[in-house]
């Protein structure tokens, strides 16, 4: 591939700020994927009532809508740099809101699956596209401050999710979890038609139909077997055999894209030391605490305690507010200290903090959950935000289309593998103990656990160069 095409490049003195409001408009779209994915569990009830069905036959809506997503997102960088990533972007938002629309008018089950079918093929588009029009649009002394920005929606978007779905379901209906991605959908295709340029590849390799297939098949199985451990919707044996197809076909595809020329994946990005560090090896596991968390406390507290949903939101609350806290001072901290520095050290005090979650009992102290909860949310939000913008601190401007692609394909196994391992403690304190339901102890195992994978995560970091990504973070490794 050769150079990029831009029909419009503001001028050196309005970059900086012109990748900060494009960053803004992906974030935008980012939040409205996100908050869908995390609003709808709360209705499934209410919904199945209304289908005339069981509440079980409604995980079928979130394990379609997974499906298709992990089914189309290795195209997602290719068809970014064949059709242009801004046609692609708006191509995304456009599916996605207009399926949430039908998703809202479902009348029966069949007119929901169909409908969560094509809302996860816009969503599968829109991060690694979205992801690329950030990258290219923002320089090295930016790239945090762009990364910051398109990480806030993963990070509030899961916290915020639940407790607004618990609003809309409890005082509107269950529809208006997904129509109100109308308004969000139209305000970010507005955004980006006015703020996005027109990028694209001058000359693009033909599809890798090859590729696409064994990729595509080999993400599904993974993802599906990780999310029936999570639901036990199926025996582990089950789960564990489509988790092995899912490992078998990922595999044949590495080493399809290692051996054919014109790749649908370019895999040289993993010679990157700080691009394979952030996204597969330590990168995953930091992950896994990441991702475990959000799903262990409201059960902590509503399962674990017997609080009421409105009572564990207001906990959850607290914990959003220190995810958005950080945003303001990420830059200043990797400046003064460095990605290695970061990493290492907020990873131990976000892992600390998580272990203590395990210290927790109903008798607890009001003020010392929130100052836990709150210390919990900013590191998080450092570490989330840290391990972002280092993947793509070396990334070359060819890899940025497979990297994005890749970086998003693994985010999305850390997130159903960090709620696997969190689901598999818990289930095992059950049995152990003999349990018929979950109990604070169960939640304590877990949270050692979880804890125990961040401080490893963090550790592996120590074999970060001191410079790793200075000329991003700006860090003089000098003084």
């Amino acid at each position: 591939m050769t150079a990029v095409q831009t029909t419009e490049q503001p001028s050196e003195e309005s970059f900086g700020r012109q990748s900060r409001i494009i960053a803004f408009v992906v974030a935008v779209s980012f939040f409205m994927q996100v908050l869908d994915g995390t609003i709808v569990t709360t209705s499934l009830p209410q919904m199945a009532a209304s289908f005339g069905v069981v509440p079980v036959a409604m995980s079928i809506g979130i394990t379609v809508y997974l499906l298709t997503m992990s089914a189309f997102v290795p195209l997602a960088g290719w068809a970014g740099d064949r059709y242009g990533a801004r046609r692609v972007f708006l191509a995304s938002i456009v599916i996605f809101t207009v399926a949430s629309l039908f998703c809202g008018l479902s009348g029966n089950l069949t007119e929901f699956v169909v409908a969560r079918a094509v809302q996860g093929i816009g969503s599968a588009l829109m991060t690694p596209v979205g992801r690329i029009i950030v990258l290219r649009s923002a320089r090295k002394s930016d790239l945090v401050h762009a990364m910051s920005m398109i990480t806030w929606p993963a990070l509030t978007a899961p916290v915020l999710g639940p407790v607004l779905g618990g609003y809309i379901t409890t005082y509107l209906t269950w529809h208006w979890n997904f129509l109100i991605n109308i308004p969000i959908g139209i305000v970010g295709l507005g955004l980006v038609l006015r703020f996005v340029p027109d990028q694209r590849e001058e000359k693009v390799a033909r599809l890798d139909l090859t590729g696409f297939f064994e990729s595509a098949v080999g993400l599904t199985f993974l993802l599906a077997g990780l999310e029936f451990v999570v639901h036990g919707t199926t025996g582990l044996a089950a789960s564990a055999g489509l988790i092995a197809v899912g490992v078998v076909f990922s595999i044949v595809a590495t080493r399809h894209f290692l051996r054919v020329d014109a790749p649908l994946l370019d895999l040289s990005a993993f010679k990157i030391q700080t691009f394979a560090m952030a996204t597969l090896s330590a990168g995953t596991a930091s992950r896994v605490a990441i991702n475990a968390t959000p799903f262990l406390l409201p059960l902590l507290f509503q399962v674990g305690f017997g609080l009421t949903a409105i009572n564990a939101g207001t906990y959850l609350l607290v914990y959003f507010a220190g995810n958005l806290g950080m945003k303001a001072i990420t830059t200043p901290m990797l400046k003064a200290f460095g990605f290695r520095s970061v990493l290492v050290v907020n990873g131990l005090i976000s892992s600390a903090s998580i272990g203590c979650f395990a210290l927790l009992s109903p008798s607890t102290p009001d003020w010392l959950t929130y100052i836990l909860l709150l210390c919990a949310g900013l590191s998080r939000s450092m570490n989330f935000t840290a391990l972002n913008t280092l993947a793509f601190a070396d990334i070359h401007a060819a890899q940025r289309s497979s990297a994005s692609t890749l970086s998003s394909m693994l985010q999305q196994v850390s997130l159903l593998l960090g709620v696997a391992v969190g689901a598999a403690v818990l289930n095992l304190s059950r049995t152990v103990h003999g349990g018929e339901t979950l109990t604070p102890v169960d939640f304590r195992w877990a949270f050692i656990a979880i804890a125990l994978i961040g401080v490893v995560s963090s550790l592996r970091f120590l074999r970060l160069a001191h410079d790793a990504g200075a000329e991003v973070s700006r860090h003089n490794t000098r003084k």
